[in-house]
């Protein structure tokens, strides 16, 4: 597959190993007095590596490489360690790899490890392993000389997930945006900006019972309503990530390609991933 990946420039690179413990996913080594990629596999395309090599002698480029496999990776830092594997899991928390992550966490949970969520979130973050719990009062209200309404874009009604039908005429064909219920609050231009020309649903993957319901839901809306796409926005606190995955296994089971994308708003409603 054509993807972004690490180069090195073997004229530039002096073998210094700076880049080495760089790479959270284990994928350099020096060899030969030389840095080297040991496998395309083990390389994400974040390039955590390129700000640390004094000699600039590494780069992104864009070719053909075998894609990035979080489950090899992660088997990888088991055997290197803990610590290891934490630096790898703390960085895809910082550079919002919602999916990665939530890969990580549910192969490592597989296998009956478990890893204290203080050490790949910030104490901010941390409080009941969830980020959406402790107060955090993060901004100031910027005010704006808004006038008159804003269009409502929603076209149908219920739009829960525990509610809705997936036999109803408007999901049929449609483009699903499942929401996680906090999105909204956060992001002031929902409507406008994702919401229009989409169908809807919402759910909350940490609070809501029953989530077995949802699966059944989702893998409905795809087989019987043929739905075109879906787009899952979440938040980015970690217990969101958890729609995400519902939604992946859904598609997963039904055996179909249907797009499957998601958007990740910071709790100071800005736009994380897109």
């Amino acid at each position: 597959m054509l993807r972004e990946i690490i180069e090195i420039d073997e004229e530039k690179c002096d073998g210094c190993g700076v880049c080495v413990p760089a790479c959270a996913e284990g994928a350099l080594q020096i060899i030969d007095g030389k840095a080297r990629l040991i496998s395309d596999l083990f390389c994400d395309g974040l390039g955590a590596c390129i700000q640390e090599c004094p000699q600039d002698a590494i780069t992104i480029v864009k070719r053909e490489a075998e894609p990035y496999d979080e489950i090899k990776v992660i088997e990888n830092m088991i055997i290197a360690g803990e610590n290891t594997m934490v630096a790898h899991l703390r960085h895809l928390h910082e550079h919002n790899e919602i999916e990665l992550l939530s890969q990580a966490l549910e192969f490592l949970s597989e296998k009956g490890i478990s890893i204290e969520p203080e050490k790949i979130y910030s104490k901010k973050e941390k409080a009941c392993a969830c980020a959406g719990s402790p107060v955090v009062d993060f901004r100031e209200i910027e005010e704006t000389n808004e006038v008159g309404s804003r269009t409502s874009y929603l076209s149908h009604w219920p739009v829960q997930l525990h509610l809705l039908s997936p036999n109803a005429p408007q999901y049929k064909g449609s483009n699903l945006l499942l929401t996680a219920d906090c999105v909204p609050f956060a992001y002031a231009d929902y409507h406008k900006d994702f919401l229009k020309d989409k169908t809807l649903a919402i759910a909350c993957p940490k609070l809501d019972s029953n989530q077995l319901v949802y699966m059944d839901k989702l893998t409905a809306l795809i087989g019987s309503a043929g739905v075109q796409s879906i787009t899952v926005m979440i938040m980015e606190v970690p217990c969101c990530s958890g729609l995400f995955r519902l939604a992946k296994a859904a598609v997963d089971y039904s055996g179909t390609n249907v797009p499957l994308k998601v958007i990740v708003i910071g709790i100071d409603g800005k736009v994380r991933k897109n």
